[in-house]
């Protein structure tokens, strides 16, 4: 895995969650298939995915969104203008071990691994864990130019 450590900012400018939204604190490794992100965001209080002051497990699969998305930008040919805009269009086989993400004190570490991928679509194996406990897990499809297959 390449070690280049890439930072919120570097994130921020190749995602188009900005701001609040923009969930993912550094990437640790990547290569061509797997992807390592840290985040801290999930203790934050104005984290705008919280609901009923608590941030339920289910938002753990934006937390892997992010990182498929900046792992589809660190794949993405360098003579490319653009990365793909991909479209999250389905999770299978998602398994939770915990009820929150906010009451987790450690960082969180969100993996990514893309089991297949071609011109429009892509899919993703993601887990998300704290203090190497898995707390979610499962699969994601991703569609990439999805307003060009109308």
């Amino acid at each position: 895995m390449l070690n280049q450590l890439l930072d919120k900012v570097w994130i921020a400018n190749h995602i188009p969650h900005q701001g609040d939204m923009c969930l993912l604190d550094s990437v640790l490794t990547w290569d061509q298939t797997n992807i390592k992100c840290i985040a801290v965001s999930h203790r934050n209080t104005d984290n705008p995915l919280r609901a009923h002051d608590q941030l339920g497990i289910a938002c753990g699969i934006e937390y892997a969104a992010q990182a498929m998305a900046v792992h589809g930008a660190l794949s993405a040919a360098t003579d490319s203008p653009r990365p793909k805009v991909g479209y999250l269009v389905s999770v299978r086989s998602v398994n939770m071990y915990a009820t929150r993400l906010d009451d987790i004190s450690a960082d969180l570490q969100v993996n990514a691994s893309c089991m297949m991928a071609n011109e429009s679509n892509m899919l993703y194996e993601f887990s998300v864990s704290a203090n190497d406990q898995v707390l979610l897990e499962g699969r994601a499809a991703v569609v990439l130019n999805a307003e060009s297959l109308k």
